[in-house]
């Protein structure tokens, strides 16, 4: 589960031809072009990462008034000051939002549950309290029990792919969805022939935090997200009557301790949409498709991978996470006027700590832009967050992350991307990097 930014910020993106910036990335030479809110720089962002490292790292954006941090110590600097950032976030300040956040606010009191305030938006003591009941529902017994799961899965959904595509198959759609989001699916009670809906549903609450939106937009994604909310609201009612032993039995509950009550319906699907279902769900989707799209660019890597997985898989998957980032950053409110790389913040200001730069740091990472089996230091990448707010369902993403790698090199020989079916485009998300889709060819193992 990795952490997933909430709606902070409604931002405009400007658009550009369609051309694969993997390969003809934008690379501003003045603080002028750096233009954050881009379709063609969101495609890749990282050398506006670089410009914005070396010359401007802590850069007010004009456009959205953040101040966007992308140096690596800086970064952590501000995640472990509890003193002067807070988690908080605007869109939880509800009599004052405006435009597309108040309408979407509107909607939920009408048709659904307006959601709380989730685990990633809250400060200490509140968070450490209610932290305690995911710890209880994420124990290692039960992350134990959940990885048989994930590794017969794995093995399972590679297999069909084998079995049945003729040497192609379409990666996103085939495995990268399925493996993470079945597990989240039975771990929160659905029913498995509901998953490719719940799938939909997910879609729907990433799009409604994106840019540009339409008040049309914003009410059809907000309705989707209602109809979630229905779905989740009556597995809730049923795990009341009726505990069992998911975890998401336990989140409905346990009482939080020093709250003297269990988290309220509110909270719950606060819970189910933003640290579950896309940070535990879509973030691990999209670092199993990054990995694979870097495996096809990098055959040497490939080769090497499969020549000793033990030795060098579990570097791999970090190494996947730091170059790739699936969660880019995450938001800080500052509590007090405050000095970062000699830049003053002032209290209130909304601070964007930009993680997916910080991965790619030369202070910190060397060749930070190339994948690199033999880095030591691959572990020590943000993708995760740190601190207090160090994502709590890490244990599991890196077990999800591991079998399907794992799986993918025992199943697969040789592999190479479709030129005619890709183009390699990812959803212009600010937060979140989600490639589209990932057409391959292979050679199955004999």
């Amino acid at each position: 589960m990795m952490a997933a930014a909430g709606r902070v910020v409604e931002n405009q993106v400007s658009e550009s031809s369609e051309v694969n910036r993997m390969d003809n990335p934008v690379c501003p030479v003045s603080l002028e072009e750096v233009t954050l809110a881009d379709v063609e720089v969101l495609e890749c962002p990282y050398p506006t990462y670089a410009y914005l490292r070396e010359h401007a790292p802590v850069y007010q954006d004009p456009l959205t008034g953040m101040y966007v941090v992308t140096r690596y110590e800086d970064q952590r600097q501000i995640a472990l000051d509890y003193d002067n950032f807070s988690n908080w976030r605007p869109s939880n300040d509800h009599a004052n939002l405006t435009g597309n956040a108040r309408l979407a606010y509107e909607r939920f009191l009408e048709n659904g549950w307006v959601p709380g305030e989730s685990l990633a938006a809250r400060d200490d003591p509140e968070h450490k309290q209610m932290r305690s009941i995911f710890d209880h529902a994420f124990r290692p017994k039960r992350i134990n029990a959940i990885d048989h799961e994930v590794e017969a899965l794995a093995y399972e959904l590679i297999d069909d792919v084998v079995a049945g595509q003729d040497g192609v198959c379409e990666f996103v759609s085939q495995f990268a969805v399925p493996l993470p989001l079945i597990i989240i699916c039975r771990q929160m009670g659905a029913d498995m022939e509901d998953v490719w809906q719940i799938k939909k549903w997910t879609d729907a609450w990433i799009r409604g935090v994106g840019f540009g939106l339409s008040a049309e937009d914003v009410l059809k994604y907000t309705d989707l997200e209602i109809q979630a909310q229905h779905y989740f609201q009556a597995i809730f009612d049923k795990l009341r009557r009726t505990p069992d032993d998911s975890l998401l039995s336990d989140l409905v509950n346990i009482e939080v301790p020093g709250w003297g009550r269990t988290l309220s319906d509110n909270e719950l699907h606060a819970e189910m949409m933003q640290d579950t279902f896309v940070g535990g769900s879509e973030t691990t989707t999209n670092a199993l498709s990054a990995g694979v799209m870097l495996l096809a660019r990098n055959p040497a890597t490939w080769e090497k991978l499969r020549s000793d997985p033990e030795r060098y898989l579990k570097t791999f998957c970090d190494e996947v996470v730091r170059l790739e980032s699936p969660a880019q950053g995450m938001s800080r409110t500052a509590k007090n006027e405050v000095v970062v790389g000699g830049v003053r913040i002032p209290k209130g200001a909304q601070v964007d700590l930009r993680y997916a730069a910080g991965n790619r740091d030369p202070e910190v990472f060397d060749n930070p832009d190339e994948i690199d089996l033999e880095r030591r230091n691959a572990g020590a990448h943000l993708g995760f967050s740190t601190g207090t707010h160090y994502c709590l369902g890490a244990p599991l993403a890196r077990r999800e992350l591991y079998w399907g790698f794992k799986a993918f090199i025992d199943r697969i020989e040789h592999f190479r991307l479709i030129p005619e079916k890709n183009d390699l485009r990812h959803l212009p998300n600010y937060s979140l990097r989600i490639l589209k889709e990932l057409h391959i060819e292979f050679t199955p193992v004999k």
